[in-house]
């Protein structure tokens, strides 16, 4: 076994880079839209399947550290994530896409519950700069997933007729690499990894005590500000293809930057946010980026009313910017106050906070019943406005 710190945190990251192959879902659902011949509601059901499962599998998971270890649940995570990228390498029909993308929001799942407090082992000080450090690494798979489908899409013999789906196995193999690089990492012993012997207490009690967690109001505030903070990451990655196609006349090949402008926002926030909130309160970033997230939310109105097919382009590129950039910190402050609020309760607290990333699967469901019903993309960015909203309500929440 590998002993050293550094190496345990480079290992670790690896790790953050394969958690951000569930955001592939966003330009993934564009794709399968385009190849099945699916509305929005229906395609918008992928991206919410993936999400879904982190309401189900999130506190499990939680009790699951409890009795194997944090490391060990990040191994059988990347299991389940290699079984439900493969799975898309056969064929492409809507049923083997939904199981795919389910056994991915599992997968992930059960890494992002896993890993953020896996991480609080290894890093004691500047918590919520580590984990934005992550969210910077996972941000790079990220805004890759675009790319390679697109250069995909426009490719025959270099990846064996898959098309855009070159993308599953690449990140497959990359899979494949970070779990094998875990497994010969020795991480460093935390108290909370395991229950002890006197700790221990039967499954149905530590899912009640979990649950329990809710009934404080200030760990229900921070799961909340989850659930918008990832309904409007992943409201932007598949609406704002759809925003360009609309109402700048792109085609779909062409609008799939969208996704990989937001990602690179995003990347660049978060490798500037683990610096800011070394130097900055917490909560003066936090406003700072909220206000971004709000901004955005007007240049998309205005895009979609200016009318010019080219000023609607620029105007809706600089609302995906700024989204991307203001919203790349808000998940690192969320959780990290919740942990330190109850730092004795790392395992559940994950749990819930990861749940909190069902509302990826609330939002792109009101967001495509809301398109379908006006007709117009003006509907998702009325439902993610209302997200913006509560963040702003988190302002005087945050404390650390």
């Amino acid at each position: 076994m590998v002993k050293s710190n550094k190496f345990a945190f480079v290992s670790v990251m690896f790790c953050f880079f394969a958690m951000g192959f569930v955001d592939l879902v966003g330009i993934a659902s564009n794709f399968v839209k385009a190849d099945l011949h699916l509305n929005d509601s229906i395609a918008n059901t992928m991206p919410s399947l993936v999400f879904f499962w982190f309401l189900i599998f999130s506190v499990p998971t939680g009790v699951l550290m409890n009795k194997i270890g944090r490391k060990n649940t990040v191994l059988l995570s990347f299991a389940v994530t290699v079984v439900s990228l493969l799975l898309p390498v056969f064929t492409e029909n809507l049923p083997l896409m939904l199981i795919s993308f389910s056994l991915l929001g599992i997968g992930n799942a059960l890494m992002q519950t896993s890993l953020n407090p896996l991480v609080s082992s290894l890093v004691k000080d500047n918590l919520a700069s580590t984990l934005t450090f992550g969210q910077f690494i996972k941000a790079i798979a990220s805004f890759m997933a675009p790319y390679i489908a697109m250069w995909g899409a426009t490719q025959t013999i270099p990846n064996l007729g898959l098309g855009w789906r070159v993308l599953f196995p690449i990140y497959m193999v990359i899979g494949i690499i970070a779990s094998l690089l875990l497994a010969i990492t020795a991480m460093p012993k935390d108290a909370g990894d395991y229950e002890t012997q006197a700790e221990q207490k039967s499954i149905a009690r530590d899912y009640v005590d979990t649950f329990k967690l809710l009934g404080n109001r200030y760990i229900l505030f921070c799961f909340f500000g989850i659930m918008c903070h990832v309904g409007i990451d992943v409201g932007t990655n598949a609406t704002a293809p759809k925003l360009l196609q609309q109402y700048a006349g792109m085609t779909l090949n062409d609008a799939a930057f969208a996704t990989s402008l937001y990602f690179i926002f995003r990347t660049i926030g978060c490798l500037t946010g683990s610096f800011f909130l070394r130097v900055l309160k917490t909560r003066t970033f936090y406003i700072v980026s909220v206000s971004m997230i709000a901004l955005s939310m007007l240049c998309m109105y205005t895009g979609a009313a200016v009318g010019n097919p080219m000023s609607a382009k620029w105007i809706l590129y600089c609302g995906i910017a700024l989204v991307g950039y203001g919203n790349s910190n808000v998940f690192s402050m969320c959780f990290s106050q919740a942990l330190l609020y109850m730092p004795g309760k790392k395992n559940a607290i994950s749990g819930l906070m990861i749940m909190g990333l069902f509302g990826g699967t609330v939002f792109p469901l009101f967001m495509g019943f809301a398109s379908d019903a006006i007709a117009s993309q003006v509907g998702a960015v009325i439902v993610m406005t209302v997200g913006v909203v509560y963040l702003f309500t988190f302002i005087n929440k945050v404390r650390y």
